[in-house]
């Protein structure tokens, strides 16, 4: 490394998300990262065959090796996150489930903290179950019983933050400090946080995960996951994609790699308005309770701007009342529309006990920490004001 280069200070992460991960020139002079929708690469002749595979000359191979549009999108992750890596599958789901089956195997442990994403919680209990690994669950921010529930077979500790839907906060020092002294990969779900507003391996964290559906392509209009973090690691986990071949496509790669361009802009004006949503809603007769971290009222408010820049765009709250008073805010407002996911330009709203959990009962559902009361929004790009008078109505 030059001199020159060791005194070059960290790109910002408006500078990252247009120009990390791509180099100059692109194919055909394009100034965008070009499309590259083939299945399959042509070799010249044996001689550069061989050079492929003996890593002389490494290049693309079969589409569920490698793609030049993923890479792009994969090295601009890795970029925006300070990771010396990152992998590009078909959803967050693939994402986090290949990886665990790369590091996990037979008798072996994990632990995940009881706000981590309810899929990944019933992957690591059912599926990895049936391989032989025992998971356990403890409850987010309970040190002592983290602590408790490390045995020596103990390899993975899974946790995120902020939290679905409860924006709960994790203390990344200390997830990463039990993982460095018991000598365990720790993983976080960052997917609410977006690297604009935190970076967990900068605290020390291993591996950090992402659903870009959602804030990191932007649009609702892709399906993606990523995986971040040293060059080791993701390497035995792109071994293990290959075998399982969740990989995602190109015309996904270039959407993910055309949201990220505009992922700080984005975040910062979502910031802001959720802010201001939730301020407005915990003074609002009809609201018993609002989660959201930007809170100085939220309980992880002191850990949240510590380690964050900027609060997400995820705003929970709770109206007076039961099941049905919920319903009739959400059935009420008119910009906001009705769905699952986050983290695109339009702004949702959704009653977890009815989207997620219909299935249960309300006992049942306050077992696993739902209210039947709750209501969680997330909010795009819309003027704040406007949102702001949309769920006046609906509460009024």
């Amino acid at each position: 490394m030059s001199s020159d280069d060791s005194r070059r200070r960290r790109r910002g992460v408006g500078t990252e998300a247009v120009h990390g991960g791509e180099s100059r020139p692109r194919a055909g002079n394009a100034i965008t990262t070009p499309i590259f929708q083939t299945a399959t690469f042509v070799f010249q002749d044996t001689a550069e065959l061989v050079a492929h595979h003996s890593h002389e000359k490494p290049r693309e191979e079969y589409g569920r090796y490698g793609n030049p549009t993923t890479e792009v999108a994969e090295a601009k992750c890795a970029a925006l996150e300070g990771a010396e890596a990152g992998l590009a599958f078909a959803s967050g789901m693939a994402a986090i489930t290949t990886a665990l089956f790369a590091v996990l195997q037979q008798g072996q442990h994990v632990i995940l903290t009881d706000d981590c994403y309810r899929r990944t919680r019933q992957f690591c209990r059912t599926v990895l179950g049936k391989f032989g690994v025992e998971a356990t669950i403890v409850e987010t921010g309970n040190a002592r019983a983290l602590e408790a529930a490390v045995r020596p077979s103990t390899r993975v500790l899974i946790s995120e933050s902020p939290t679905n839907p409860y924006n709960r906060v994790v203390d990344l020092d200390q997830i990463a400090d039990v993982g460095r002294r018991h000598r365990l990969l720790t993983i976080i779900d960052s997917t609410f946080a977006t690297p604009v507003n935190q970076r967990p391996l900068d605290h020390g964290i291993d591996l950090v995960l992402h659903s870009a559906t959602k804030f990191l392509a932007g649009h609702n209009d892709m399906l993606g996951g990523v995986i971040l973090g040293k060059q080791g690691v993701i390497d035995a986990v792109r071994e293990c994609q290959g075998v399982l071949g969740g990989v995602i496509d190109p015309h996904a790669a270039y959407l993910l790699i055309r949201g990220l361009k505009t992922l700080h802009l984005r975040v910062e004006r979502q910031n802001a308005s959720a802010l201001a949503v939730a301020e407005w809603l915990a003074a609002h007769p009809r609201v018993e309770r609002v989660h959201y971290a930007g809170l100085p009222s939220h309980p992880g408010h002191d850990i949240a701007r510590r380690q964050m820049k900027g609060f997400g765009a995820v705003v929970s709250f709770e109206v007076k009342g039961a099941l049905d008073d919920a319903s009739r805010v959400v059935d009420g407002v008119e910009i906001f529309q009705m769905a699952p996911s986050l983290g695109g330009v339009e702004s949702l709203i959704e009653q977890p006990a009815l989207m997620s959990f219909f299935e249960l009962t309300t006992e049942e559902r306050l077992a696993v920490g739902i209210k039947d009361n709750l209501i969680r929004l997330s909010v795009g790009l819309e003027d704040a004001d406007d949102l702001i008078d949309d769920l006046g109505r609906a509460l009024g």
